[in-house]
């Protein structure tokens, strides 16, 4: 028998029999190393990551209770002559309750702002489909490409002029505006998959641009929305540039402000500065027990789409 009549009988023969049956015991002992492999190098990387991550924060924590004859005199790693609560207290004694106020209220009418307003114009953008919306979303994905550095003169002579230079407001516009294409980005993206035909029955029965959007379009976005929203207050707690060039004075300054100043005047003494970063990090850690699940929602509908 020739190779071609033995190549056509087998394949006769492997249409006849079907698709081939579940592996067989020796097949799937044949795939256990790797499997093995593949789950060892993940938890590998993870253990590695979570050392990479963990160690700035449990040196952070470790100094911050030292104190700073202990901090000069033995390992920073591991205490070993008890710990002081006085670094939180010369923290506390330097008025940073009133710097930490005016970031909640700074990184929270940001966050607020920033999402209504690209809530609004991803909504337009999307279901309200014109020529104009088309254009005035490439003009905000045009911001992508504009650095932060670039405006700051512009922007102080603009905050300048109008009369708001050394004041919350005139924070948290700037800060809005610049995290507005991110934002409108994400949020166009998600609302791209809500399904047309909700929003048309809606309008069958009568249903306004409004109504649409508040019973249907934001009840349907909390997962990006919830996104969008950490994002923003990260972004807007942490930021040093605004504060730095746009105030002045001690009592419009917010807590990335102030610790940067608690540092130049307590340059030697480390544990102190360990405990302003660890105070000034609290809400961002609590923020994100509070909101971990939304955000992970959030994230996979978005990656899922």
């Amino acid at each position: 028998m020739s190779q071609l009549q033995r190549e056509r009988q087998d394949s006769t023969e492997t249409a006849v029999r079907g698709p081939a049956g579940p592996a067989t015991p020796r097949a799937r002992a044949a795939g256990i190393p790797g499997r093995l492999f593949r789950k060892g190098s993940t938890w590998l990387l993870a253990l590695v990551w979570l050392v990479v991550v963990g160690a700035p924060i449990y040196y952070m924590i470790v100094t911050s209770l030292e104190p700073t004859s202990v901090y000069l005199s033995a390992n920073p790693w591991f205490p070993t002559k008890g710990v002081t609560g006085a670094n939180y207290g010369a923290v506390f004694s330097s008025g940073i309750a009133s710097y930490f106020f005016n970031s909640v209220i700074v990184a929270g009418c940001t966050t607020v702002l920033s999402v209504a307003v690209s809530l609004l114009g991803a909504y337009a953008i999307v279901v309200h489909a014109r020529r104009w919306t088309g254009i005035v979303f490439r003009c905000f994905m045009v911001g992508f490409a504009v650095p932060i550095q670039a405006l700051m003169i512009p922007l102080y002579l603009a905050i300048l002029r109008i009369g708001l230079y050394d004041s919350l407001l005139g924070l948290i516009l700037p800060m809005a505006a610049f995290s507005l294409p991110i934002t409108i980005l994400v949020l166009v993206n998600f609302l791209r998959d809500v399904p047309r035909s909700l929003i048309d029955a809606m309008r069958v029965d009568g249903a306004g641009p409004l109504r649409v959007l508040l019973r249907l379009i934001l009840p349907l976005s909390w997962p990006a929305i919830a996104t969008v929203g950490v994002f923003d207050l990260v972004s807007s707690w942490n930021n040093f540039v605004f504060p730095l060039i746009l105030t002045q004075s001690p009592s419009q300054a917010t807590l990335p402000l102030s610790v940067f100043n608690f540092e130049g005047n307590h340059l030697q003494n480390v544990p102190e500065i360990m405990a302003a970063v660890a105070l000034s990090a609290v809400p961002l850690f609590v923020l994100y027990l509070v909101a971990r699940r939304r955000l992970m929602a959030g994230l996979a509908a978005g990656l899922g789409a």
